[in-house]
């Protein structure tokens, strides 16, 4: 029989099986590979994650079920061009603990932060709201979310109400990341007749609460879609226009809920505008930004002009 020696004793020291992301939140595309790709086509170069501007966020699982297998496909395929994965409606709530936390991870994996969407409005009905947003920001934090997405679409809550929402978020760790619009009643796929009967509001009330957010120190702030450009009769692109007079376009993501909509948006405001899209239609997206591909109106006009150095 081998004696055992004192180096035989020894504990042995475990090997993490990486020791960072084995997908690479960098990877180069075809598209940007001169040598062995198709660098030689002409393409607009985005900066690399993480990013201020070009941001991309997707909708996770609300319409259809997300698992692993599923957001792995996403974004093995086209994770450099994710920046974002927001769950919508409270949808991380029906998940057991495990598969929310390798959803998160997965997302990490491939250097894409992970938002909450907006189910903090539900939050706030508690019967005890100041509890209730404390052990929900706690709880965020322990299985990983990076954002907590404030919106306040089915609830009227006083601006300086919602300040303390967006510091106590900021006090826990996390990024903040209100949403604003100017419809209420909007986020639950309410039908169009029923938000035209509510109205909407003053552009200027998004754009004061939206510089008191900036002055915070809040990264980005999204611009809800429902009475600007979905369900409503026409756009509403004066409101676009009145926010970005006032408010930076790299502190803002738009929703897009519809390929003519992100279409519109690159168009007018160029590969820069950061928006919030379904998973779907991640591709699409990515080749307008990229100009490669387009619509009538923006195939082969959507360019840059940056040179190196």
């Amino acid at each position: 029989m081998r004696v055992r020696t004192a180096r035989d004793r020894r504990p042995l020291r475990l090997v993490p099986v990486r020791d960072s992301p084995i997908l690479s939140s960098h990877p180069k595309i075809l598209l940007e590979d001169k040598s062995n790709g198709y660098g030689f086509i002409r393409h607009n170069p985005l900066p690399p994650k993480p990013r201020n501007t070009s941001v991309t966020e997707i909708r996770g699982p609300y319409y259809s079920a997300m698992g692993p297998n599923y957001l792995s496909d996403v974004l093995k395929t086209m994770g450099p061009h994710v920046d974002g994965l927001k769950f919508a409606g409270g949808s991380f709530s029906l998940f057991p603990e495990p598969a929310l936390r390798e959803l998160i991870d997965l997302a990490h994996d491939h250097g894409v932060y992970v938002s909450t969407g907006g189910w903090m409005e539900h939050v706030l009905t508690q019967s005890d709201a100041a509890s209730a947003v404390d052990k929900y920001l706690d709880k965020c934090k322990e299985v990983g979310f990076d954002v907590i997405e404030i919106s306040t679409g089915f609830l009227s809550l006083p601006p300086d109400d919602w300040i303390r929402l967006v510091s106590r978020v900021q006090k826990k760790g996390l990024k903040p990341k209100p949403e604003l619009g100017i419809q209420f009643g909007a986020g639950g796929d309410t039908e169009a007749s029923d938000l035209e009967s509510m109205g909407t509001s003053d552009p200027s009330r998004v754009i004061n609460i939206a510089k008191r957010f900036i002055d915070m120190g809040v990264e980005r702030m999204m611009i809800e879609s429902e009475g600007i450009t979905e369900n409503v009769k026409s756009w509403r692109t004066d409101v676009i226009q009145a926010i970005l007079r006032e408010i930076p376009l790299d502190k803002v993501m738009f929703e897009a809920a519809d390929p003519k909509v992100f279409n519109w948006y690159i168009r007018e405001f160029g590969v820069d505008v950061n928006l919030f899209v379904d998973h779907s239609q991640i591709v699409q997206l990515s080749c307008l930004r990229r100009g490669i591909w387009g619509m009538a109106d923006t195939f082969g006009k959507i360019t840059t002009y940056r040179p190196q150095g």
